[in-house]
Protein backbone atom coordinates (compact mmCIF):
# COMPACT_ATOMS: atom_id res chain seq x y z
CA UNK A 1 0.00 0.00 0.00
CA UNK A 2 1.49 3.44 -0.98
CA UNK A 3 2.57 5.76 1.75
CA UNK A 4 1.01 8.79 0.91
CA UNK A 5 2.38 11.31 3.33
CA UNK A 6 5.89 10.41 2.04
CA UNK A 7 4.92 10.25 -1.47
CA UNK A 8 3.45 13.69 -1.27
CA UNK A 9 7.11 15.12 0.81
CA UNK A 10 9.15 13.15 -1.01
CA UNK A 11 8.34 14.29 -4.45
CA UNK A 12 5.88 16.92 -4.65
CA UNK A 13 3.76 15.17 -6.44
CA UNK A 14 5.99 15.08 -9.63
CA UNK A 15 6.11 11.64 -10.12
CA UNK A 16 2.19 11.20 -9.97
CA UNK A 17 0.14 12.84 -12.76
CA UNK A 18 -3.14 13.49 -11.52
CA UNK A 19 -4.87 11.68 -14.83
CA UNK A 20 -3.23 8.26 -15.11
CA UNK A 21 -5.26 7.15 -17.76
CA UNK A 22 -7.81 7.58 -19.98
CA UNK A 23 -9.86 5.07 -18.14
CA UNK A 24 -9.56 7.31 -14.63
CA UNK A 25 -12.65 8.80 -15.44
CA UNK A 26 -16.75 7.35 -14.76
CA UNK A 27 -17.98 4.57 -15.67
CA UNK A 28 -21.05 6.21 -16.80
CA UNK A 29 -19.45 8.31 -18.83
CA UNK A 30 -18.30 5.51 -20.93
CA UNK A 31 -21.66 4.28 -21.16
CA UNK A 32 -22.66 7.70 -22.03
CA UNK A 33 -20.02 8.18 -24.51
CA UNK A 34 -21.19 4.49 -26.74
CA UNK A 35 -24.58 6.42 -26.82
CA UNK A 36 -23.69 9.62 -28.16
CA UNK A 37 -21.14 7.54 -30.30
CA UNK A 38 -24.15 6.19 -32.05
CA UNK A 39 -27.06 8.50 -31.74
CA UNK A 40 -25.21 11.71 -31.95
CA UNK A 41 -21.58 11.86 -32.86
CA UNK A 42 -22.21 14.88 -34.99
CA UNK A 43 -23.77 17.21 -32.71
CA UNK A 44 -21.33 19.71 -31.26
CA UNK A 45 -21.11 20.73 -27.60
CA UNK A 46 -19.57 23.09 -25.32
CA UNK A 47 -18.36 21.78 -21.56
CA UNK A 48 -17.50 24.87 -19.19
CA UNK A 49 -16.48 24.76 -15.59
CA UNK A 50 -18.48 26.07 -13.09
CA UNK A 51 -17.52 27.12 -9.47
CA UNK A 52 -20.46 27.24 -7.12
CA UNK A 53 -18.40 27.81 -4.26
CA UNK A 54 -17.37 31.42 -5.17
CA UNK A 55 -15.38 31.93 -2.32
CA UNK A 56 -12.86 29.25 -3.44
CA UNK A 57 -10.43 31.36 -5.22
CA UNK A 58 -9.50 28.80 -7.50
CA UNK A 59 -7.58 31.29 -10.06
CA UNK A 60 -5.22 32.35 -6.62
CA UNK A 61 -4.39 28.94 -5.43
CA UNK A 62 -3.69 26.97 -7.91
CA UNK A 63 -0.45 27.95 -10.93
CA UNK A 64 -1.61 28.54 -13.99
CA UNK A 65 1.47 26.18 -15.50
CA UNK A 66 0.81 24.13 -13.05
CA UNK A 67 -2.58 23.11 -14.45
CA UNK A 68 -1.70 23.97 -18.00
CA UNK A 69 0.66 21.27 -17.98
CA UNK A 70 -1.74 18.78 -16.24
CA UNK A 71 -4.01 18.99 -18.94
CA UNK A 72 -1.70 18.70 -21.47
CA UNK A 73 -0.67 15.55 -19.89
CA UNK A 74 -4.47 14.25 -20.42
CA UNK A 75 -4.30 15.15 -24.26
CA UNK A 76 -1.07 13.11 -24.60
CA UNK A 77 -3.12 10.16 -23.32
CA UNK A 78 -4.34 7.34 -25.03
CA UNK A 79 -5.53 4.00 -23.72
CA UNK A 80 -3.20 1.12 -23.09
CA UNK A 81 -3.38 -1.97 -24.71
CA UNK A 82 -4.53 -3.98 -21.05
CA UNK A 83 -7.11 -1.07 -20.51
CA UNK A 84 -8.50 -1.86 -24.07
CA UNK A 85 -8.41 -5.82 -23.38
CA UNK A 86 -10.66 -4.87 -19.90
CA UNK A 87 -12.93 -2.93 -21.73
CA UNK A 88 -13.21 -5.48 -24.64
CA UNK A 89 -13.30 -8.82 -22.87
CA UNK A 90 -14.51 -7.88 -19.13
CA UNK A 91 -18.15 -8.41 -17.82
CA UNK A 92 -20.40 -5.69 -16.81
CA UNK A 93 -23.79 -5.41 -15.09
CA UNK A 94 -23.80 -9.28 -16.08
CA UNK A 95 -23.03 -8.62 -19.91
CA UNK A 96 -19.67 -9.31 -21.65
CA UNK A 97 -18.92 -6.82 -24.58
CA UNK A 98 -20.94 -3.89 -23.53
CA UNK A 99 -18.51 -1.64 -25.38
CA UNK A 100 -19.25 -2.49 -29.22
CA UNK A 101 -16.15 -2.65 -31.62
CA UNK A 102 -16.89 -0.32 -33.37
CA UNK A 103 -16.78 1.86 -30.36
CA UNK A 104 -13.77 0.39 -28.90
CA UNK A 105 -12.05 1.26 -32.10
CA UNK A 106 -12.77 4.79 -32.29
CA UNK A 107 -12.13 4.46 -28.60
CA UNK A 108 -8.04 3.30 -28.83
CA UNK A 109 -7.56 6.25 -31.40
CA UNK A 110 -8.95 9.07 -29.29
CA UNK A 111 -6.97 11.77 -27.96
CA UNK A 112 -9.11 14.67 -26.14
CA UNK A 113 -9.30 17.67 -27.80
CA UNK A 114 -7.85 21.23 -27.44
CA UNK A 115 -8.81 23.66 -24.25
CA UNK A 116 -9.77 26.94 -24.00
CA UNK A 117 -8.28 28.57 -20.46
CA UNK A 118 -8.39 31.64 -18.96
CA UNK A 119 -8.90 33.72 -15.90
CA UNK A 120 -11.34 36.10 -14.76
CA UNK A 121 -12.11 37.38 -11.33
CA UNK A 122 -9.87 34.97 -9.63
CA UNK A 123 -11.94 31.94 -11.11
CA UNK A 124 -10.31 29.90 -13.67
CA UNK A 125 -12.77 29.71 -17.25
CA UNK A 126 -12.22 26.34 -18.73
CA UNK A 127 -14.26 25.31 -21.65
CA UNK A 128 -14.00 22.78 -24.07
CA UNK A 129 -15.55 22.68 -27.64
CA UNK A 130 -15.88 19.79 -30.11
CA UNK A 131 -17.69 16.61 -31.40
CA UNK A 132 -19.73 15.52 -28.71
CA UNK A 133 -18.19 12.30 -27.95
CA UNK A 134 -15.32 13.59 -27.60
CA UNK A 135 -15.56 16.92 -25.48
CA UNK A 136 -17.82 15.11 -22.95
CA UNK A 137 -14.79 12.93 -22.12
CA UNK A 138 -12.88 16.05 -20.79
CA UNK A 139 -15.35 16.58 -17.85
CA UNK A 140 -14.33 13.68 -15.39
CA UNK A 141 -10.55 14.83 -15.56
CA UNK A 142 -11.04 18.09 -15.81
CA UNK A 143 -12.31 18.21 -12.42
CA UNK A 144 -9.84 15.84 -10.77
CA UNK A 145 -7.44 17.96 -12.03
CA UNK A 146 -8.95 21.10 -10.08
CA UNK A 147 -9.51 19.29 -7.21
CA UNK A 148 -6.42 18.12 -6.56
CA UNK A 149 -3.90 20.95 -7.62
CA UNK A 150 -6.16 22.66 -5.05
CA UNK A 151 -5.25 19.88 -2.31
CA UNK A 152 -1.86 20.16 -3.14
CA UNK A 153 -1.51 24.25 -2.87
CA UNK A 154 -2.60 23.33 0.61
CA UNK A 155 -0.26 20.27 1.40
CA UNK A 156 2.79 21.55 0.03
CA UNK A 157 3.52 24.07 2.83
CA UNK A 158 3.20 21.37 5.21
CA UNK A 159 6.37 18.82 6.61
CA UNK A 160 7.10 15.74 6.54
CA UNK A 161 5.20 14.48 10.38
CA UNK A 162 2.51 17.18 9.84
CA UNK A 163 1.49 15.33 6.44
CA UNK A 164 1.97 12.03 8.58
CA UNK A 165 -0.23 13.00 10.97
CA UNK A 166 -2.94 14.89 8.57
CA UNK A 167 -3.42 11.67 6.82
CA UNK A 168 -3.36 9.46 9.95
CA UNK A 169 -6.33 11.44 11.20
CA UNK A 170 -7.79 10.98 7.90
CA UNK A 171 -7.84 7.62 7.50
CA UNK A 172 -9.14 7.28 10.92
CA UNK A 173 -11.78 9.45 10.25
CA UNK A 174 -12.99 7.47 7.15
CA UNK A 175 -12.25 4.40 8.73
CA UNK A 176 -14.78 5.04 11.79
CA UNK A 177 -17.51 5.98 9.18
CA UNK A 178 -16.78 2.65 7.79
CA UNK A 179 -16.84 0.82 11.03
CA UNK A 180 -20.93 2.43 11.20
CA UNK A 181 -21.60 1.41 7.95
CA UNK A 182 -20.49 -1.98 7.96
CA UNK A 183 -23.77 -2.77 11.30
CA UNK A 184 -26.17 -1.30 8.52
CA UNK A 185 -27.79 -5.40 7.71
CA UNK A 186 -27.92 -5.54 3.93
CA UNK A 187 -26.33 -2.34 2.61
CA UNK A 188 -25.32 -2.11 -0.54
CA UNK A 189 -22.74 0.76 -1.61
CA UNK A 190 -20.42 1.84 -4.21
CA UNK A 191 -17.72 4.60 -4.79
CA UNK A 192 -18.88 7.65 -6.43
CA UNK A 193 -16.47 9.88 -5.35
CA UNK A 194 -14.08 10.37 -8.61
CA UNK A 195 -14.90 13.93 -9.35
CA UNK A 196 -14.55 15.66 -6.38
CA UNK A 197 -11.83 13.47 -4.48
CA UNK A 198 -8.72 14.56 -2.72
CA UNK A 199 -6.32 13.16 -5.08
CA UNK A 200 -5.83 9.39 -6.87
CA UNK A 201 -4.09 7.97 -4.31
CA UNK A 202 -6.63 9.08 -1.90
CA UNK A 203 -9.50 7.64 -3.46
CA UNK A 204 -7.84 4.23 -4.46
CA UNK A 205 -6.85 4.22 -0.45
CA UNK A 206 -10.75 4.71 0.10
CA UNK A 207 -11.89 1.89 -1.76
CA UNK A 208 -9.14 -0.50 -0.62
CA UNK A 209 -10.24 0.44 2.80
CA UNK A 210 -13.99 -0.24 2.12
CA UNK A 211 -13.17 -3.79 0.24
CA UNK A 212 -11.88 -4.68 3.45
CA UNK A 213 -13.96 -3.06 5.85
CA UNK A 214 -17.34 -3.56 4.03
CA UNK A 215 -17.27 -6.97 1.96
CA UNK A 216 -20.22 -7.69 0.19
CA UNK A 217 -21.99 -4.55 0.96
CA UNK A 218 -19.37 -2.65 -1.49
CA UNK A 219 -20.75 -3.18 -4.84
CA UNK A 220 -18.19 -1.49 -6.89
CA UNK A 221 -16.61 1.87 -7.74
CA UNK A 222 -17.81 4.10 -10.06
CA UNK A 223 -13.73 4.68 -11.48
CA UNK A 224 -12.92 2.67 -14.37
CA UNK A 225 -9.02 2.11 -13.61
CA UNK A 226 -9.51 1.31 -10.23
CA UNK A 227 -12.16 -0.68 -10.59
CA UNK A 228 -9.62 -2.66 -13.32
CA UNK A 229 -7.08 -2.82 -10.59
CA UNK A 230 -8.65 -3.97 -7.40
CA UNK A 231 -10.68 -6.63 -9.08
CA UNK A 232 -14.07 -4.73 -7.75
CA UNK A 233 -17.27 -3.70 -10.20
CA UNK A 234 -17.62 -0.87 -12.05
CA UNK A 235 -20.41 1.04 -11.30
CA UNK A 236 -22.78 3.76 -12.86
CA UNK A 237 -25.57 4.37 -15.83
CA UNK A 238 -26.29 7.53 -16.87
CA UNK A 239 -26.01 11.38 -16.34
CA UNK A 240 -28.34 14.53 -16.81
CA UNK A 241 -26.04 15.49 -19.51
CA UNK A 242 -27.64 13.67 -22.25
CA UNK A 243 -31.39 15.09 -21.57
CA UNK A 244 -29.34 18.65 -20.80
CA UNK A 245 -28.05 18.02 -24.95
CA UNK A 246 -31.45 16.20 -26.57
CA UNK A 247 -33.50 18.66 -24.56
CA UNK A 248 -31.24 22.23 -26.30
CA UNK A 249 -31.34 20.19 -29.33
CA UNK A 250 -35.27 20.16 -29.65
CA UNK A 251 -37.28 23.18 -31.72
CA UNK A 252 -40.38 23.99 -29.79
CA UNK A 253 -41.55 23.56 -26.54
CA UNK A 254 -43.47 20.06 -27.72
CA UNK A 255 -40.35 18.55 -28.76
CA UNK A 256 -38.67 19.57 -25.61
CA UNK A 257 -41.53 18.09 -23.51
CA UNK A 258 -40.55 14.92 -25.53
CA UNK A 259 -36.53 15.41 -25.23
CA UNK A 260 -35.97 13.62 -21.43
CA UNK A 261 -37.60 10.56 -22.68
CA UNK A 262 -36.34 10.13 -26.07
CA UNK A 263 -33.08 10.21 -24.33
CA UNK A 264 -34.35 6.59 -22.39
CA UNK A 265 -35.70 5.34 -25.38
CA UNK A 266 -32.31 5.29 -26.92
CA UNK A 267 -30.63 4.02 -23.89
CA UNK A 268 -33.20 1.08 -23.86
CA UNK A 269 -31.88 -0.26 -27.22
CA UNK A 270 -28.64 -0.54 -25.64
CA UNK A 271 -29.05 -1.75 -21.77
CA UNK A 272 -31.19 -3.63 -19.79
CA UNK A 273 -31.81 -5.06 -16.21
CA UNK A 274 -29.39 -2.66 -13.76
CA UNK A 275 -28.69 -0.52 -16.33
CA UNK A 276 -32.01 0.24 -17.19
CA UNK A 277 -32.05 3.31 -13.99
CA UNK A 278 -34.20 6.53 -14.41
CA UNK A 279 -32.56 10.04 -13.64
CA UNK A 280 -35.90 11.92 -13.23
CA UNK A 281 -34.46 14.92 -11.75
CA UNK A 282 -33.25 17.18 -14.56
CA UNK A 283 -36.47 19.00 -15.09
CA UNK A 284 -38.27 18.17 -12.09
CA UNK A 285 -38.36 14.53 -10.87
CA UNK A 286 -42.56 15.12 -10.09
CA UNK A 287 -43.44 16.50 -14.00
CA UNK A 288 -40.94 13.86 -15.00
CA UNK A 289 -42.42 10.84 -13.73
CA UNK A 290 -46.16 12.55 -14.26
CA UNK A 291 -45.85 12.96 -17.87
CA UNK A 292 -43.58 9.46 -18.33
CA UNK A 293 -44.43 6.72 -21.29
CA UNK A 294 -46.31 3.60 -19.36
CA UNK A 295 -42.64 1.72 -20.22
CA UNK A 296 -40.69 3.02 -17.90
CA UNK A 297 -42.24 2.27 -15.13
CA UNK A 298 -40.97 -1.38 -16.49
CA UNK A 299 -37.58 -0.05 -15.88
CA UNK A 300 -35.69 -1.45 -12.57
CA UNK A 301 -35.03 1.63 -10.63
CA UNK A 302 -34.24 5.04 -9.92
CA UNK A 303 -31.53 7.21 -9.22
CA UNK A 304 -32.22 10.28 -6.85
CA UNK A 305 -29.72 13.18 -7.38
CA UNK A 306 -31.20 16.42 -5.45
CA UNK A 307 -33.51 17.64 -3.65
CA UNK A 308 -34.87 16.19 -0.43
CA UNK A 309 -33.91 12.48 -0.76
CA UNK A 310 -36.74 11.11 1.17
CA UNK A 311 -39.35 13.52 -0.64
CA UNK A 312 -37.75 12.49 -3.76
CA UNK A 313 -38.17 8.77 -2.86
CA UNK A 314 -41.69 8.78 -1.85
CA UNK A 315 -42.35 10.03 -4.78
CA UNK A 316 -40.91 7.39 -7.04
CA UNK A 317 -42.57 4.96 -4.89
CA UNK A 318 -46.02 6.72 -5.15
CA UNK A 319 -45.21 6.75 -8.89
CA UNK A 320 -44.51 2.88 -9.38
CA UNK A 321 -47.72 2.04 -7.04
CA UNK A 322 -49.74 4.16 -9.59
CA UNK A 323 -48.54 2.12 -12.10
CA UNK A 324 -49.56 -1.18 -11.05
CA UNK A 325 -45.51 -1.95 -9.75
CA UNK A 326 -44.28 -3.03 -6.61
CA UNK A 327 -42.25 -0.54 -5.62
CA UNK A 328 -40.12 -3.67 -3.91
CA UNK A 329 -39.27 -5.56 -6.82
CA UNK A 330 -37.50 -1.56 -7.40
CA UNK A 331 -33.92 0.02 -6.55
CA UNK A 332 -33.71 3.91 -5.54
CA UNK A 333 -30.14 4.73 -5.56
CA UNK A 334 -29.19 7.85 -3.52
CA UNK A 335 -26.56 9.42 -4.61
CA UNK A 336 -26.66 13.82 -3.65
CA UNK A 337 -24.35 14.51 -0.84
CA UNK A 338 -24.50 11.38 1.20
CA UNK A 339 -22.56 10.78 4.15
CA UNK A 340 -22.76 8.11 7.07
CA UNK A 341 -25.64 9.79 8.66
CA UNK A 342 -27.87 10.55 5.95
CA UNK A 343 -26.74 7.22 4.58
CA UNK A 344 -27.83 5.36 7.86
CA UNK A 345 -30.97 7.35 7.94
CA UNK A 346 -32.27 7.11 4.19
CA UNK A 347 -31.29 3.64 4.85
CA UNK A 348 -33.81 3.02 8.21
CA UNK A 349 -36.47 4.68 6.19
CA UNK A 350 -36.87 2.71 3.02
CA UNK A 351 -35.02 -0.86 3.06
CA UNK A 352 -37.82 -2.14 3.84
CA UNK A 353 -39.60 -0.82 1.11
CA UNK A 354 -37.97 -0.99 -1.74
CA UNK A 355 -34.57 -2.37 -2.50
CA UNK A 356 -31.91 0.61 -1.36
CA UNK A 357 -28.28 1.81 -3.25
CA UNK A 358 -25.68 4.11 -1.94
CA UNK A 359 -23.31 6.16 -4.10
CA UNK A 360 -20.95 7.49 -1.56
CA UNK A 361 -19.50 10.48 -3.08
CA UNK A 362 -17.56 13.71 -1.84
CA UNK A 363 -17.79 13.06 1.71
CA UNK A 364 -15.97 9.16 0.84
CA UNK A 365 -13.06 10.75 -1.07
CA UNK A 366 -12.53 14.12 0.08
CA UNK A 367 -13.89 14.26 3.98
CA UNK A 368 -10.77 16.33 5.11
CA UNK A 369 -13.23 18.69 7.07
CA UNK A 370 -11.56 19.54 10.39
CA UNK A 371 -8.30 18.41 10.11
CA UNK A 372 -6.50 21.33 8.50
CA UNK A 373 -6.17 25.16 10.19
CA UNK A 374 -9.12 27.46 8.28
CA UNK A 375 -10.36 24.17 7.04
CA UNK A 376 -8.35 24.63 3.78
CA UNK A 377 -8.92 21.31 2.35
CA UNK A 378 -12.95 21.23 3.08
CA UNK A 379 -14.77 20.58 -0.25
CA UNK A 380 -16.45 22.27 -2.27
CA UNK A 381 -18.96 22.55 -5.26
CA UNK A 382 -17.04 22.20 -8.30
CA UNK A 383 -18.80 21.03 -11.31
CA UNK A 384 -17.99 20.77 -15.52
CA UNK A 385 -21.47 21.00 -17.31
CA UNK A 386 -22.21 20.87 -20.73
CA UNK A 387 -23.10 24.97 -21.47
CA UNK A 388 -24.09 24.39 -25.30
CA UNK A 389 -25.21 22.37 -28.12
CA UNK A 390 -24.72 22.86 -31.88
CA UNK A 391 -24.98 26.68 -30.53
CA UNK A 392 -27.73 26.21 -28.27
CA UNK A 393 -27.90 27.02 -24.24
CA UNK A 394 -28.42 24.31 -22.03
CA UNK A 395 -30.54 24.16 -18.91
CA UNK A 396 -31.00 22.28 -16.11
CA UNK A 397 -33.45 22.93 -13.07
CA UNK A 398 -32.72 20.16 -11.16
CA UNK A 399 -34.95 19.25 -7.93
CA UNK A 400 -33.19 21.70 -5.75
CA UNK A 401 -33.51 25.74 -7.60
CA UNK A 402 -29.70 26.47 -6.17
CA UNK A 403 -28.68 23.87 -8.79
CA UNK A 404 -29.76 25.34 -11.58
CA UNK A 405 -27.79 25.94 -14.93
CA UNK A 406 -28.39 27.97 -17.86
CA UNK A 407 -29.76 31.35 -18.67
CA UNK A 408 -32.26 32.99 -16.47
CA UNK A 409 -35.04 33.06 -19.30
CA UNK A 410 -33.92 29.87 -20.38
CA UNK A 411 -34.62 28.81 -17.21
CA UNK A 412 -38.10 30.02 -16.43
CA UNK A 413 -39.07 28.82 -20.30
CA UNK A 414 -38.14 25.00 -19.13
CA UNK A 415 -40.00 25.86 -15.50
CA UNK A 416 -43.70 26.42 -17.49
CA UNK A 417 -42.54 23.74 -20.43
CA UNK A 418 -42.06 20.75 -17.31
CA UNK A 419 -44.10 22.36 -15.20
CA UNK A 420 -42.40 22.69 -12.37
CA UNK A 421 -43.85 24.36 -8.90
CA UNK A 422 -42.47 25.59 -6.09
CA UNK A 423 -38.95 23.99 -5.14
CA UNK A 424 -37.50 24.20 -1.62
CA UNK A 425 -34.07 25.76 -2.16
CA UNK A 426 -31.43 22.94 -0.21
CA UNK A 427 -27.78 23.81 0.98
CA UNK A 428 -25.23 22.59 -1.65
CA UNK A 429 -22.23 21.45 -0.20
CA UNK A 430 -20.87 19.44 -3.00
Amino acid sequence: MVDIATRVYNHKWKIDPIVRSLIDTDFYKLLMCQSVFRNRPDTTVTFSLINRSKDIKLAELIDEGELREQLDHIRALSLSRGESTWLRGNTFYGKRQMFRPDFMEWFENLRLPPYHLEKRDGQYELTFEGAWPEVMLWEIPALSVLMELRSRAVLEKMGRFELQVLYARAMTKLWEKIERLRSIEDLRIADFGTRRRHSFLWQDWCVQAMIEGLGDSLIGTSNCLIAMRREVEAIGTNAHELPMVYAALAEDDQALRRAPYEVLADWQEEHDGNLRIILPDTYGTQGFLDNAPDWLAGWTGIRIDSGDPAEGAEIAINWWKSCGENPQDKLIIFSDGLDVDKIEALHAQFSDRVRVSFGWGTLLTNDFRGLVQNDALAPFSLVCKAVGADGKPTVKLSDNPRKATGPADLIEQYRKVFEVGAQTPQAVLV
